[in-house]
């Protein structure tokens, strides 16, 4: 099956850079010039390297063309999953608490809210073969007439709570990952009995308007999680 022009326009470029035939701020033929290669109309050109740009490979300068761009080399993508990664997988959540708070300063700061705006917090706890390897914490915007399910709060992911007021594909995740000594109270949670750090990995959830609809913090035993990333 021959791939549509515009796709053929893609590969080819995405070819000469990957072999080094085109190098970082090396032109791109003009727009004129892979219409007249290919036969095809500017639109059809255009849709091609409007690929190539959101994949990275070329930028525009109005009324210059279009040129290869750098590759950006400290940047991955890391795949994440709280119940799953690359060395374990969860097999059991208990719920421990499911309560409707008052946020403080700094929570109201995450979340975007007054602090007169009610919050859900439900706090979990992750089992790998009935032992303890993390405590999870996730803040949600309480709204009145809101369902609270405990038994799919158990079990669900932190985009599948959110998910039911917005759409998933409308939903931007953010990540950040540090290393932390627990307190008390997480440290008896997991049963740790000296200064163990854990892997702390806070997630916040933003709708299509950029607004957050949801924090969570889970800290995870060090041995029992991996995460991996990978350029693109």
């Amino acid at each position: 099956m021959i791939n549509p022009v515009y796709l053929q326009i893609v590969e080819e470029i995405k070819r000469k850079i990957n072999s080094g035939s085109l190098k970082p701020g090396d032109a791109v033929a003009s727009e004129n010039a892979l219409g007249k290669e290919y036969g095809a109309s500017r639109m059809t050109v255009r849709k091609g390297l409007a690929i190539l740009a959101k994949d990275g490979y070329i930028y525009s300068i109005p009324g210059k063309g279009s040129f290869v761009q750098k590759p950006e080399l400290n940047k991955y993508t890391i795949y994440y999953d709280e119940m799953k990664n690359s060395i374990n997988t969860v097999d059991r959540s208990r719920l421990l608490e499911v309560n409707i708070i008052m946020p403080d300063e700094k929570l109201a700061g995450e979340l975007q809210i007054t602090r007169n705006k009610n919050v859900i917090v439900i706090r979990r706890l992750f089992f790998t073969e009935g032992k303890p390897i993390a405590y999870d914490i996730k803040y949600l915007p309480y709204s009145k007439g809101m369902p609270i399910v405990e038994e799919e709060l158990e079990q669900a992911t932190f985009p599948e709570m959110v998910s039911g007021s917005v759409s998933s594909f409308s939903l931007k995740k953010e990540l950040t990952i540090y290393a932390q000594t627990p307190d008390e109270e997480i440290r008896n949670s997991l049963k740790i009995h000296d200064d163990l750090a854990l892997l702390v990995i806070e997630q916040r959830i933003h709708n299509e308007e950029n607004k957050p609809i949801g924090f969570c913090v889970t800290y995870f035993r060090g041995d029992y999680i991996k995460l991996k990333g990978r350029s693109e």
